[in-house]
């Protein structure tokens, strides 16, 4: 089992750290008391739990005191554990400070002081880290970067793809909308009408002639654009949806073969809203 511990400066970015962990698959537990680090490590192996990350810091500076021994006592019992420490700058510390508007959970009336005393609190974290990471000139991207490369943990991206009719309403919660009307509509053949875009012969319809090729390929290169910037951006998803009138010829045989074509950047179609359901 892997067991990561991160802690660090108020404003490093430990929460940016156990999002990252958590999208990659970690199981993630904010604000854990060291004492509590055996008793999560024991139920995590019991639950064929892997890999698992928790965030200590100032915030439970009430239970710091145990720190020592309950950190021998979960390598003992465990092997894989980790600990990630992240600092800063008191400028950069106190510019994130003032542009999330949060109180420091030291509650002092200055925040330089608030970051003294905290630096002296978690010395004995500090001490104890596998890695020190300096933030200062950090994106929230490059440290999330710099965590998963650092622990051999893969960024995987996931390109979601529904299709849907207009005529029953778009869908609202996608990133991207595509309009596939302008292609040949199987619609109007008598023996296509009643299949689908999954079907062959619906797709070869679809995409028969210059014009739909070029059409298909210009989209293609579009969607992939958005998807590479949206990752790039550090998302972990994006979704796009495909339209035609009805729902069931076009936008199928398009979200399919971008599908295909997509896959590097995890492609899939994760429903077909508006296919007719077959008869039971």
């Amino acid at each position: 089992m892997v067991f990561i511990i991160v802690s660090g400066l108020s404003g490093s970015g430990k929460s940016t750290v156990l999002r990252a962990l958590e999208d990659a698959g970690y199981f993630a537990t904010d604000n854990l008391p060291p004492e509590l680090w055996g008793a999560m490590g024991d139920l995590a192996e019991a639950r064929e739990i892997g890999r698992v990350v928790v965030s200590t810091d100032a915030r439970t500076r009430d239970f710091l005191a145990s720190l020592e021994s309950s950190f021998e006592r979960l390598k003992k019992r465990h092997d894989g554990v980790r600990v990630l420490f992240l600092e800063a700058t008191a400028e950069v510390l106190l510019r994130r400070y003032n542009l999330s508007r949060r109180n420091h959970p030291l509650g002092d009336p200055s925040l330089l002081l608030d970051f003294q005393r905290e630096h002296e609190l978690l010395a004995p974290l500090r001490s104890i880290a596998d890695t020190v990471i300096d933030t200062t000139a950090l994106s929230a991207t490059q440290l999330t970067e710099r965590v998963l490369g650092l622990l051999g943990v893969s960024q995987g991206f996931d390109l979601r793809l529904t299709t849907f009719g207009f005529k029953h309403t778009p869908p609202r919660d996608v990133d991207l909308m595509l309009d596939v009307r302008t292609l040949p509509n199987p619609y109007y053949d008598p023996e296509l009408r009643s299949r689908t875009g999954l079907e062959e012969a619906v797709s070869r319809y679809v995409f028969a002639g210059e014009d739909s090729e070029a059409f298909y390929t210009h989209l293609r290169n579009y969607v992939r654009e958005s998807a590479e910037r949206a990752r790039t951006a550090g998302r972990q998803s994006y979704s796009v949806a495909v339209g035609c009138t009805g729902g069931q010829h076009r936008s199928v045989a398009v979200a399919e073969r971008l599908k295909h074509d997509l896959a590097d950047l995890g492609a899939r179609v994760i429903d077909h809203r508006d296919i007719p359901l077959e008869e039971p």
